[in-house]
């Protein structure tokens, strides 16, 4: 009776490991999209026709097919498009500021320009 508890134990471990490694391979490997369903040619216009905003972003990055947008990651995409709003805010508060004025919350950055500008 007690070598039979002690084999059952002993398979378990060893399908244990073996289901363990296994995961580990499965969580290695890039995950697969399946067979694409659109070429990389593929015209963005055409697949967007009716998404205007989407449309403005893919002129923005100057991408006119799939395989040009895919070059481009999520995050590289929203740091390009918010460069020009970041620096329009940055012209906005120095123009205010060089009048003494300043946004809400912003009259430090305001006493400092000021400050810079009478050195």
């Amino acid at each position: 009776m007690a070598r039979k508890k002690i084999a059952k134990k002993s398979a378990k471990r060893a399908g244990k490991k073996a289901s363990g490694t296994a995961k580990k391979k499965a969580a290695s490997r890039k995950p697969s999209l399946g067979r694409p369903t659109i070429t990389a040619e593929e015209k963005l216009f055409m697949l967007f026709h009716d998404d205007f905003h989407a449309r403005q972003i893919f002129e923005f990055l100057r991408a006119e097919t799939v395989g040009d947008l895919e070059q481009h990651s999520p995050q590289e995409i929203i740091h390009r498009l918010s460069r020009p709003i970041r620096e329009t805010v940055d012209r906005i508060r120095t123009k205010l500021a060089e009048r003494n004025r300043a946004l809400k919350d912003d009259e430090q950055f305001a006493a400092s320009h000021k400050a810079k500008r009478s050195e």
